[in-house]
């Protein structure tokens, strides 16, 4: 297992090794990678995660084939020869091809045609002998084995011939590889099923080649099949496969070989072909579940990373038609300090004067307004108003607030409030800091992803909680502020933990030193050793609590600090000093090094957040409805959401447009995150608009 892995991942055993004991040791993903990089080589959290997803394919293999010996001896099948076969398989496909002939199944044309006493007709059919087959076969006709005629002979026969090649691991491989490079994925429309899947028109009479199909027209395809709106297939061309298995079966064209071939048809369209192709569906499923997940995955950490305002004061604003809009007012670490409703379409002169009467008791610094229905019309009402140049106004990308509203995270939090109320704080707290709020919701509702709903659940959940968690552990989590949800994402840390710290919060105030968290109920040295490093203490007693430096580390801080005649305190923080300092008497060998590198650049930027600075973005002020666009403009916008064929863009008109790959750059572009990411600034050329259809067709090239 640790030979493959390191192979296929250009890596070398020993940092495999490693990976896998820390594993069985319980360390976490986030802390391997920032804590141990002198014992892993500096390998980052891709590529530790896709060493765990790799050793847990191994384990599943190994029971796998454990389970098919257990299988085999416990019927008496068992022979050494195939019992070597089964431990030197290195593919699922390749284990299964082994047990196929001693697969318990329900009974076959082939076990009739045995119980019939038809084997060895069909073995002497098999050696192709220049007689007659009808002669061949007249000796097995018996009536009182329900063989009535030369024909049933000869047909329970080739029934027997069909099951052999089919359970041929040989043969089997062969024709799998043909699936692999030629199969055509096809789909067609079934009959009485235009009208209703419409959405599915593309795929009415479609077909290409499945090696190539992009991961969204497959899971298109199989979405369009689940609503039994399209029949799929993936199948090479017969001919074809028929030929790779007469190549090794057939041996000349004598009335006996003619036979072989009859069964050789038989087994491939009634048993192999319909066996494969399920495979070969299974395979491309799994993978465009992968690259949808990768694509999803990379929206989500996008988002979780998106630049925050910070702590300021903020007025947030849910907008609404008829109801009005629901305000509230937030203080710089997010707590509800008033809400509100006003009614800026009915009654703008009493909204006008509640928003700044509000905003000046409040001292507020930015207004943060739901992109929602209504968001641009609110917009413009603010600055109507003559708060737009005073305070910083901003738009907030609202997606599944309303489910964060209805939770029982936002129930914990605000329980006398109602939905409204909640929806309003989530768009203000948004602004101030994304991750902090967003780790709230499932990523699922945000609606950054592309068929999230088709993938394979498990295996986007897994991807899911690593993103979020790199996102949380990178940017690290004040823990004296920090909600229970986003604690439970620290490395080391779960449900429990992360409750247990907010109520001890709670009953003895503020932690102020980070030993102090081994006072928590549940978390103990693992969990510490596991968590420290990103949990931060602004105000604590010791001022490496506020910095990514691990407790394990503070006596080498100490050192430089004590043999520099300084204080920690003095060097915490202070660049200029840090930069002076030579860590060689420190590094006990070349590899830990990097540790202490690390340490420097914390001590000269303690606590850094590593996300962008924030930067405001406004949309085109003449620009509120899909009517007001009209090809040829070129206008401002924010990416929502990138997918495997190209990017979606808010340009303020309540509907997003598409700039299509081949829209992206003057260059080709194969992904397109080379060229995009999720809430990335761009300005974009419309090309078509269809208000009917509601669609927007823009373009980011400058020819």
């Amino acid at each position: 297992m640790i030979t493959t892995i390191a192979r296929d991942l250009d890596l070398t055993p020993a940092q495999v090794q490693t990976i896998a004991n820390f594993f069985d040791q319980g360390a976490t993903i986030p802390f391997i990678a920032r804590y141990r990089k002198e014992q892993t080589g500096s390998l980052d959290e891709v590529v530790i995660a896709e060493i765990r997803d790799r050793i847990t394919k191994f384990k599943e293999f190994s029971a796998r084939q454990q389970v098919i010996i257990a299988s085999l001896e416990e019927r008496d099948l068992m022979t050494e020869n195939l019992r070597q076969a089964i431990n030197r398989a290195t593919t699922k496909a390749e284990l299964e091809d082994l047990f196929e002939k001693f697969r318990p199944k329900r009974k076959t044309r082939a076990q009739t045609a045995r119980e019939q006493g038809l084997e060895p007709l069909a073995l002497t059919l098999l050696k192709q002998r220049d007689k007659d087959p009808q002669i061949e076969a007249l000796p097995f006709v018996d009536t009182a084995k329900g063989v009535e005629t030369v024909e049933q002979a000869l047909a329970g026969a080739r029934d027997i011939l069909a099951e052999t090649f089919n359970e041929d691991p040989t043969l089997r491989a062969r024709v799998r590889k043909l699936f692999e490079s030629k199969a055509i994925l096809s789909a067609r429309v079934k009959k009485g099923k235009e009208a209703e899947g419409a959405k599915f028109r593309d795929y009415f009479d479609w077909s290409e080649s499945a090696a190539k199909s992009p991961s969204h027209r497959i899971l298109a395809m199989f979405r369009g099949e689940a609503a039994a709106i399209l029949t799929v297939h993936v199948l090479p061309p017969e001919e074809t496969a028929l030929a790779i298995i007469e190549q090794r079966i057939v041996k000349n064209s004598t009335r006996a070989a003619l036979e072989v071939k009859a069964a050789i048809k038989d087994a491939y369209k009634r048993l192999m072909g319909k066996s494969l192709e399920k495979e070969t569906m299974a395979n491309l499923k799994q993978r465009a579940d992968q690259e949808a997940i990768g694509v999803f995955a990379g929206n989500i950490r996008e988002l979780l990373l998106f630049s925050p305002l910070g702590q300021k004061r903020v007025l947030a604003i849910d907008p609404g038609f008829r109801t009005g809009c629901k305000i509230v007012c937030l203080d710089q670490q997010g707590t509800l300090v008033h809400h509100g409703v006003i009614y800026p379409f009915s009654d703008s002169d009493k909204a006008a004067k509640t928003l700044k009467k509000l905003t000046r008791e409040h001292e507020t610094e930015a207004i943060a307004i739901g992109n929602g229905t209504a968001g641009r019309e609110t917009e413009a009402f603010v600055r109507q108003a003559g708060l737009g140049d005073k305070i910083q106004t901003i738009m907030v990308d609202e997606s599944g607030a309303s489910i964060y509203s209805a939770s029982q995270i936002a129930r914990d939090e605000f329980p006398d409030q109602d939905i409204t109320v909640r929806g309003a704080v989530s768009i203000g707290r948004r602004l101030m800091d994304p991750l902090a709020e967003l780790v709230k919701i499932d990523p699922k509702s945000i609606g950054v992803g592309q068929y999230q709903h088709d993938v394979d659940q498990k295996a986007l959940q897994t991807t899911l909680d690593d993103v979020i968690s790199f996102c949380v552990n990178r940017v690290g989590v004040e823990v004296n502020t920090a909600s229970a949800a986003l604690l439970t994402h620290v490395a080391g840390l779960n449900t429990t933990i992360a409750a247990n710290i907010i109520n001890f919060r709670k009953e003895n105030g503020p932690f102020t030193t980070r030993r102090d968290l081994l006072k928590v109920p549940r978390l103990g040295p693992r969990a510490f050793e596991q968590s420290a490093g990103f949990l931060r203490i602004s105000d604590g007693k010791n001022p490496l609590d506020r910095s990514g430096i691990h407790p394990e580390s503070y006596t080498i801080v100490e050192s430089m600090a004590k043999d520099n005649g300084l204080t920690v305190k003095a060097l915490v923080g202070n660049q200029p000093l840090v930069k002076g300092i030579d860590l060689t008497p420190y590094c006990t060998d070349t590899r830990g090094m990097v540790t202490l590198e690390d340490i420097a650049a914390e001590l000269a930027r303690p606590g850094r957040d590593p996300r962008e600075t924030f930067k405001p973005f406004e949309f085109d002020d003449n620009i509120h409805e899909i009517k007001d666009l009209v090809p040829g403009m070129r206008v401002p916008g924010l990416v929502t959401n990138v997918t495997a064929f190209g990017a979606f863009v808010d340009i303020g008109v309540h509907q997003d447009g598409l700039v299509h790959i081949s829209q992206l750059a003057d260059r080709f572009v194969k992904d397109p995150n080379e060229v995009v990411k999720v809430r990335q600034q761009v300005t974009v050329t419309v090309l078509e608009v269809d208000i009917n259809r509601q669609r927007i067709s823009l373009s980011m090239r400058n020819s």
